[in-house]
């Protein structure tokens, strides 16, 4: 069964539209960098994201959302422990981003 990751950034203050912008292009571009580490393709599915737009007035601080989709557990845990694509990013916001929120969960499942 597909698991959803949800990830929201909220960044610091003093961070300009500039580096938030590159932040958001290196996110995007994970899906072309993380590669299964047998077949050496792509495996993170369904991925998007952006500058929130909602009107509820519910987002809090958080102003960017992504959302991408793994076929299986292993694919997620090998993308959040040993993907470098992805540790590099991840390592890449020190500095950038006060507050990250991650919510994961499995379509249909309650």
């Amino acid at each position: 069964m597909p698991i959803i990751h949800i990830v929201l950034f909220e960044f610091k203050p003093t961070i300009g539209h500039e580096q938030i912008a590159e932040v958001c292009e290196a996110m995007l571009a994970l899906p072309q960098k993380c590669l299964h580490p047998q077949s050496h393709q792509p495996y993170v599915k369904g991925y998007g994201g952006g500058r929130d737009i909602s009107p509820e007035g519910l987002q809090g601080a958080f102003t960017h959302g992504f959302v991408s989709e793994f076929q299986s557990e292993e694919d997620r845990k090998y993308y959040l422990e040993k993907d470098p694509a992805h540790l590099d990013f991840v390592a890449s916001l020190g500095g950038l981003v006060e507050h990250v929120r991650v919510v994961d969960f499995e379509p249909g499942k309650y």
